[in-house]
């Protein structure tokens, strides 16, 4: 209480985020994003797009921003690697042992380093497995099936014990996208359905909602076994990070992965869905909030009712040619409103991470 009331006095008589640190230090965390680009087969980036981006200088860059927390990648949609000598290809051209080198110099700086792997999408599996996948879209394609969860429980096992990351972040956990299969379901799900439903699968028309629902909550579990377990057992100390981008999606909402997930993010940006899950989480799970261009969520508003709520923050963009984006000092030369988009969010969480006035502007 003494937190929030000192909080909100500072705000009211400075106007500058004091984001309280301690123990439980507030999650000041970002992203340079490396899953969308040119020259794919689909919206995500080729295969090699970014394999020269320096790890010296991306640390900098996340240094120079204010942020404790780092989320780069595992396994990007692509479905290739950030690291060398694994059994998943890593990037083409990739130039240095990139996530093992993030973390050994995030951590000369303090900060938490994170990877990432897409659940529900991956390009390469898509390419290499077409029975086992709904084409390559840029979008949910992915089925559970039990081929499909060996190959995460390889992948998170060879990436937590390779590079030492914090823990990783996972992304479009849902269901493959219905609307975009036609409502068709392949042979390898049918299977799957039967082997977690105990009975046949009933044809896609006689498939009610509920029943639907269930099956997909039974599939969405199990995946979450295989990756809690492989995370765990390689490291029992590796936090996964879930983002939603449906946080109240009733194939996830209230459900054992809510109570087991170290961190979980709305990543629609607004508190309300995080005060909705709030008491379906577990005591431990931390709790963030999204700020980014496709949110449309206002980092200025939000950071102020998320740090009273205990609520962590995060933004990410994708950078530009050289993997990078202008460093900190650009975005606090200037108001907030003369930028717009990922860049005004940028200069907002500048500021707010290094415990500055949303006013300030740099001479």
């Amino acid at each position: 209480m003494r937190t929030v009331f000192t909080l909100c006095l500072c705000l009211f008589f400075t106007g500058c985020l004091r984001l309280p640190e301690g123990q439980d230090e507030p999650i000041r965390a970002y992203c340079l994003d490396f899953n969308w680009g040119e020259g794919g087969p689909n919206g995500f980036a080729k295969p090699g797009l970014w394999a020269d981006a320096s790890p010296t200088e991306q640390v900098k860059w996340y240094k120079a921003l204010g942020a404790n927390t780092i989320q780069t990648f595992c396994v990007s949609c692509n479905g290739y690697a950030w690291y060398k000598n694994g059994s998943i290809p890593c990037q083409p051209g990739l130039k240095y042992d990139y996530l093992c080198d993030m973390v050994r110099l995030g951590h000369e700086q303090g900060m938490k380093v994170f990877g990432y792997f897409c659940i529900g999408s991956n390009t390469r599996w898509g390419l290499e497995h077409p029975d086992l996948s709904y084409g390559i879209p840029a979008d949910r394609h992915i089925p559970f099936t039990q081929r499909y969860l060996d190959y995460l429980d390889t992948a998170i096992r060879e990436a937590v014990a390779l590079s030492g990351i914090d823990g990783f972040m996972i992304d479009w956990f849902y269901q493959p996208n219905r609307s975009a299969t036609n409502g068709e379901w392949l042979e390898c799900e049918k299977v799957r359905y039967q082997e977690l439903m105990g009975r046949p699968f009933p044809g896609r028309l006689d498939l009610d909602s509920k029943e639907y629902i269930a099956y997909s909550r039974l599939a969405i579990e199990k995946t979450w076994d295989v990756i809690h377990r492989a995370a765990k057992e390689t490291n029992p100390h590796c936090l996964i990070w879930l983002t939603c981008f449906d946080i109240t999606h009733p194939h996830i909402v209230n459900s054992k992965m809510f109570r087991q997930v170290d961190w979980l993010m709305n990543e629609g940006g607004d508190l309300a869905r995080i005060e909705r899950i709030r008491g379906m989480v577990g005591k431990n799970t931390r709790l963030i909030t999204c700020l980014a261009e496709w949110n449309k969520q206002d980092a200025r508003n939000v950071a102020v009712d998320a740090i009273k709520a205990g609520v962590g923050l995060y933004g990410f963009a994708k950078p530009d040619a050289n993997g990078l984006l202008p460093f900190a000092d650009h975005y606090l030369s200037m108001p907030i409103d003369h930028l717009s988009g990922d860049e005004r969010n940028i200069a907002a969480l500048a500021r707010i991470y290094r415990q500055l006035p949303l006013d300030y502007i740099k001479k």
